[in-house]
């Protein structure tokens, strides 16, 4: 896998809109990912295939022949993989983090409140 295609296809609202839309029901053809990306902006059928072969490229997005049509699916082993390489690691110091933040904003109601 490779990381800098995956943070590059993620990095994209555009393509995140389309991993939303493939998360929510997977299967769908282009011309429906089209319509879901028509619904938020303005794109060519092009642009919108253009970025599928970049969540494809990216392993983000897996595709079937079925006929005539390409049903596109989401795949979130990358996703996975990233989680388990740059974010699973930091998790202890996350929910350490986590309750510095909770306190700082429970110091900060308790000032607010104080000084009224």
């Amino acid at each position: 896998m490779d990381d800098d295609l995956v943070f590059k296809a993620l990095a994209d609202p555009t393509r995140r809109l389309l991993m939303d839309a493939l998360h929510e029901r997977d299967g769908r053809t282009l011309g429906e990912l089209e319509d879901v990306v028509a619904a938020r902006v303005e794109m060519t059928r092009f642009g919108v295939s253009k970025h599928l072969r970049l969540l494809e490229a990216a392993g983000l997005v897996t595709t079937r022949r079925v006929g005539r049509v390409k049903e596109h699916y989401l795949n979130p082993v990358p996703i996975q993989q990233i989680h388990r390489r740059w974010i699973g690691k930091y998790t202890d110091r996350a929910r350490t983090a986590d309750a510095l933040l909770d306190l700082k904003e429970r110091l900060e109601d308790t000032t607010e409140k104080g000084s009224t």
